[in-house]
């Protein structure tokens, strides 16, 4: 009977012990299921998908895109689980470094269009969140990418070693105890996890963000330009109400403000459409209580213009029309409408009371006729053809062209003040003003030359100097 009870004793025990165990593999399982599950909402907060899938059919995540910036184009690297081609055989701490300050597993520095001057703001949890995502929640992609190939002397990673001393703040996000934990929530979506610095904040003379009272005041991304976000009545949002800016974060527009075009539209898509309602509605406060930058009075991007019954006037007329009309008649007028007051679903947006045409810079108005709109929210798509782009639509328009359209559409429907010419368009068409670091390339090649040859001839001299003085104390 004793060893029949502790026979029994025994297996209960080992019944305990089993079913602790797999009560504890369960339990991990399901920590493990729920980061794996965090780090995918992250990794759609931070848009890792828009710049690291190739378009036209990429698999996600597996690289390829071209990003396009003024020193050359940066390929996109494979950040899928796969040890060939991707990122598989980083460990957490690997991943970390990529992540917050810009280091290749192999020790090569990666360029700041990996926004890791905003992502070093991250978490440890975050980050920790993000690589269980994508290790275990993103399918491996054996395939490998073109290497990025910059010219001389952007192609020395090395030099990033020097950036960075100078700009990157290796710091984590710590919450403002004097604002609210929406206020708060808000600043970390909108600083580090959306790296909305990156596009909204000028930049200095060697391509890093401004520091001081130019943050989200605006800046130039190729011929787009990301407009000041600071809570300015009118330079900025000020004027938008929270709701407004709830909207247009989640669908990319605000019928009477403004629709996502270019780089924001490819947010909206692949980001922030998806984000939950109390994450935008956080970002929107946030942006709300920003220190205004601009100041001054005048009128809002959002509050130029009205119908025009231009169009309508010169139709049939041979003398005296305005050559922009001409073309605004011929390619605009039937899907913005003659007055320029838009389609009634508001699928073409109305020319007037826009931020596009309001502006006191036609840069986002000249992109947008160039490049066209391609945004798709909810599952639908948003379209306006590429008049630039003659392999995406017939009527291709010259760099005059655009400009006459555009000085027509400013002068009825928009800023008065702002006047483009073909040179603008030809300069937007091009990718937009070269940064100071990109003018000078040329130069720097034959400036290094002369700097070794100054230092050559200096050796020299000195090395003669020295035997001069050898000879002379030897001189019996």
């Amino acid at each position: 009977m004793r060893v029949r009870r502790t026979g029994w004793s025994a297996a209960l025990v080992a019944g305990v012990l089993v079913a602790g165990a797999m009560g504890a593999r369960a339990q991990d399982a399901a920590a493990d299921a729920a980061r794996i599950e965090a780090g995918g909402r992250l990794a759609v907060a931070t848009d890792c998908l828009a710049c690291h899938t190739a378009p036209k059919g990429g698999k996600p995540f597996a690289g390829g895109y071209a990003i396009a910036s003024p020193l050359g184009d940066i390929v996109a690297t494979n950040i899928t689980p796969s040890k060939s081609a991707g990122i598989g055989d980083y460990t957490l701490e690997d991943f970390r470094r990529a992540v917050r300050q810009g280091l290749r597993k192999d020790g090569a520095h990666l360029y700041p269009a990996m926004p890791y001057t905003a992502y070093t703001q991250l978490s440890d949890d975050d980050t920790a969140a993000l690589y269980a995502y994508f290790m275990h929640g993103v399918a491996p992609v054996d395939e490998k990418v073109p290497a990025t190939s910059l010219p001389f002397p952007f192609n020395i990673r090395l030099s990033m070693v020097a950036w960075n001393a100078l700009f990157l703040k290796d710091e984590r996000f710590v919450p403002d105890p004097s604002k609210t934990d929406e206020v708060n929530r808000g600043a970390y979506l909108a600083q580090a996890l959306a790296h909305c610095s990156t596009c909204h904040t000028p930049r200095n003379a060697l391509m890093a963000e401004q520091d001081g009272k130019g943050f989200l005041s605006g800046g130039s991304v190729g011929p787009w330009f990301a407009p000041n976000i600071t809570s300015d009545p009118v330079h900025g949002i000020g004027a938008w109400t929270e709701a407004e800016l709830v909207q247009y974060l989640r669908t990319g527009r605000v019928t009477g403000k403004a629709q996502a075009a270019g780089p924001m539209a490819e947010a909206v898509e692949h980001s922030l459409q998806h984000l939950p309602e109390p994450d935008l509605k956080a970002i929107a406060v946030y942006l709300k209580q920003t220190p205004p930058v601009g100041g001054g009075e005048g009128t809002p991007r959002f509050g130029f213009g009205a119908a025009s019954k231009s169009e309508v006037d010169w139709r049939g007329a041979k003398e005296g029309v305005d050559a922009g009309w001409r073309v605004f008649s011929g390619s605009c007028a039937q899907c913005h409408q003659e007055n320029g007051g838009g389609t009634g679903n508001r699928e073409y947006p109305s020319l007037f009371h826009n931020t596009a045409t309001g502006a006191d810079r036609p840069d986002n108005l000249v992109a947008t006729i160039l490049h066209g709109v391609d945004r798709t929210v909810a599952g639908r798509a948003h379209f306006m053809p590429a008049f630039g782009d003659a392999a995406s639509y017939t009527d291709r328009l010259t760099d005059q062209e655009i400009a006459d359209v555009s000085n027509y559409v400013l002068g009825r429907y928009g800023n008065p003040a702002v006047k483009v010419s073909a040179g603008d368009v030809r300069v937007l068409r091009a990718g937009g003003s070269p940064p100071f670091l990109a003018q000078v390339r040329p130069l720097i090649v034959p400036g290094l030359v002369v700097v070794l040859v100054a230092l050559l001839c200096l050796v020299i001299r000195r090395v003669r100097a020295k035997s001069r003085r050898g000879s002379l104390e030897f001189r019996p």
